[in-house]
């Protein structure tokens, strides 16, 4: 079934609310550390989930996706919030929906999924280790610096500071942050059945005991009641240029994510494909709710969402519920968030952060000879901004396609009987000095054996080998060519269409 197509659309099945439930466990400490880390209210993130799990489930057209706020978007919205300010930012987001509506109704997804897997996944680690590195001096009971070289620069002296001339808030809030972080390193090496229960839920949960039983100096989080519900009108800012610009970016990545997310997690169930333009549509619907009610903006999100599917998903029902069930647990254990340290939701989001560069990813983009593209993406998006670290990655991958495009290895040998000419690349007008030139190296009447390995050839190419072969023909020479895999000069010859396989 083709990934546009869908079946009859279910709305709930029994086993969406166990799986819910599972849901729930994983995006509450996630949205928790999430905002903060982006510098906006705490409660923005519970916001984003609520809206998320209920609109984008119920509009949007991935059945097993899980939308939220992302990792992904962190540095984005930080650096934003930081420029306009909370309010300019929920403006932000709602205009970032808007587009989003325009862009599933436009039906351009999939051209939201031409942009490089090495620039994505780039992205995503440059993300990574950009969260990583300002939650680390949140882990320590200090501030985060406005960019990541200025975190990176300086941890030595942080960690110096806290050897040298600790205070207990400090040792506390460390402690508290190193515990989140081994529990979640060491819940991933426990059997299946027993991480059915999120390893981010036990982690923030242990921390949280700690530090109201014996490590009670460290900072917590801090949410006013009521402040859930209280409507936070977006405001346009003066520059509305940098505004618009904001919005699309917010847009497009948002777009990005959701649609890779909504991809993956098709490959991880067998039921229903999504429907990717319909996708966009709720996300953009989402995304303009959570604006206008003062949430953060949102996406996919593969974690949450590869959670719903092994805890038994069946429709969007699961993403719908979780959003429910957050609603009633803001609304009966609001006082009890306020107990949680904030050097637990840090040492949260450095595993994620961490687990954003990944392995996998690298090892598998090195086959394909495209690991730089990667590297450049992630330290472009860590250390200069996300915008020029995508637009780096992108003008790179262009530039390794066009030499990928123009690359051409002729190699012309003589042997006892025969000469022996082996073409590698890709035949094209570019190519014609190199070709013609290697070719009248042979001499006239000779047998040549021509082994010809290209991924494609144009007219101009063809043309050129073809008059070679017809002029060494009649000077008494034989002429034999090979094609081993795509038969572009064949096809070519005998006037048929070539188009090239995938």
């Amino acid at each position: 079934m083709d990934s546009q197509q869908t079946a009859r659309r279910s709305y709930f099945h029994a086993a969406d609310l166990p799986a819910s439930l599972v849901v729930f466990l994983v995006a509450v400490p996630l949205a928790l550390g999430i905002a903060n880390a982006s510098g906006a209210p705490i409660a923005s993130g519970l916001i984003g989930c609520i809206v998320g799990g209920i609109v984008a489930g119920l509009v949007g057209g991935a059945p097993l996706q899980v939308s939220g706020p992302a990792a992904g978007l962190t540095v984005l919205v930080f650096g934003l919030v930081q420029k306009f300010g909370w309010t300019q930012m929920c403006a932000i987001s709602l205009a970032a929906g808007v587009i989003q509506l325009c862009f599933g109704a436009l039906r351009i997804a999939r051209a939201c999924l031409l942009i490089s897997p090495a620039v994505v996944h780039g992205m995503l680690a440059g993300i990574g280790v950009t969260i990583a590195l300002a939650q680390f001096h949140v882990m320590l009971g200090g501030k985060p610096r406005p960019a990541a070289l200025l975190n990176l620069k300086a941890i030595p002296y942080e960690v110096g500071q806290l050897l040298a001339h600790p205070t207990t808030a400090e040792v506390h809030a460390a402690v508290l942050g190193v515990v989140t972080i081994a529990i979640l390193i060491v819940w991933g090496y426990l059997p299946a059945r027993v991480r059915l229960i999120p390893g981010a839920l036990v982690s923030v949960l242990v921390a949280t005991v700690l530090g109201n039983l014996f490590f009670t100096q460290a900072p917590r989080v801090a949410i006013k009641d009521g402040s859930l519900f209280q409507l936070q009108v977006p405001q346009l800012p003066a520059d509305l240029g940098g505004f618009f610009v904001a919005a699309l970016t917010i847009a497009v990545v948002a777009s990005v994510e959701s649609l890779l997310c909504a991809v993956a997690t098709d490959k991880l169930h067998s039921g229903p494909r999504a429907n990717l333009d319909r996708e966009l549509i709720g996300q953009g619907a989402a995304n303009a709710l959570s604006g206008l009610l003062g949430g953060l903006p949102v996406t996919g999100v593969i974690v949450r969402s590869a959670a719903n599917v092994t805890a038994g998903a069946k429709t969007q029902g699961s993403a719908v519920l979780h959003g429910l069930w957050i609603v009633l647990f803001v609304l009966v254990a609001t006082p009890q968030l306020n107990k949680i340290p904030l050097a637990a939701l840090a040492g949260l989001l450095i595993h994620v952060g961490v687990r954003l560069v990944n392995l996998h990813h690298i090892k598998e983009l090195h086959l394909h000879r495209e690991v730089v593209v990667y590297l450049v993406t992630a330290l472009g998006v860590a250390f200069v901004n996300l915008l020029a670290g995508v637009g780096l990655g992108m003008g790179l991958a262009l530039l390794l396609l066009l030499r990928r495009l123009a690359y051409l290895k002729i190699q012309v040998e003589s042997r006892s009987t025969s000469w022996h000419v082996a073409i590698q690349g890709a035949l094209n007008f570019l190519s014609m000095p190199q070709l013609t030139a290697e070719l009248a190296k042979i001499p006239s009447g000779a047998r040549v054996d021509v082994d010809l390995q290209v991924e494609f050839m144009d007219h101009a190419a063809f043309e050129a080998l073809h008059s070679w072969r017809h002029t060494h023909e009649k000077s008494g020479g034989v002429v034999d060519i090979d094609e081993r895999h795509e038969a572009w000069y064949g096809a070519a010859k005998s006037g048929q269409p070539r188009v090239k396989r995938d």
